[in-house]
């Protein structure tokens, strides 16, 4: 007997969810590894840490990254002020609920609009990379306009943005599948 898998927008929500969870922290971990092979290239040694180019970048020219930025101004927004100890804490706090909210709003796309699984997520990625790092984030002023940017930076955050989209299909169908399948 074959079985239809049955259309839900609350288990497509939720596989996408922990979809853009898992797929948060894998491309922390691609966009880290990206920076060092940067790094190796420019000549500069292991005396720094390992981060993503452009994070480094901002950070170097602004202070914080956009994450950060945004932790802070959550904070003001509630009267409340993060120690600088805890700051990069909680800039991660806000890059893993954005990739987890994307994710589910993206599993409850792909629950109804087939369209929207094109690429295997590839597409979704490179989505997220134009709507969030190329637009939304230069013209909220969490950053320089792209094009103070060398291209090797968008080029980078642009493959960790696809490995996000790809590993969050990938664990979304899974769970839909498996565990979210009935």
């Amino acid at each position: 007997m074959i079985r239809r898998k049955q259309h839900s927008k609350i288990k497509g929500l939720a596989a996408g969810a922990i979809g853009g969870l898992v797929a948060s922290w894998i491309m922390g971990y691609v966009h880290a590894a990206l920076g060092a092979q940067q790094q190796q290239k420019s000549g500069e040694g292991a005396s720094q840490p390992a981060r993503g180019q452009e994070q480094q970048q901002q950070q170097q020219a602004e202070g914080e990254d956009a994450t950060v930025k945004v932790a802070v101004g959550i904070a003001e927004a509630v009267r409340h002020e993060i120690p600088p100890e805890k700051k990069k804490t909680a800039g991660s706090l806000v890059h893993y609920a954005y990739g987890t909210l994307l994710g589910g709003l993206y599993g409850m796309a792909a629950e109804e609009w087939r369209p929207v699984r094109q690429g295997e997520g590839a597409l979704f990625g490179a989505a997220v990379w134009l709507g969030s790092d190329e637009i939304a984030v230069p013209a909220f002023k969490l950053s320089k306009p792209p094009r103070e940017y060398p291209l090797k930076v968008h080029a980078g955050a642009l493959v960790s943005h696809i490995v996000y989209g790809v590993t969050t299909e990938m664990v979304r169908r899974g769970l839909r599948a498996g565990v979210l399948s009935r």
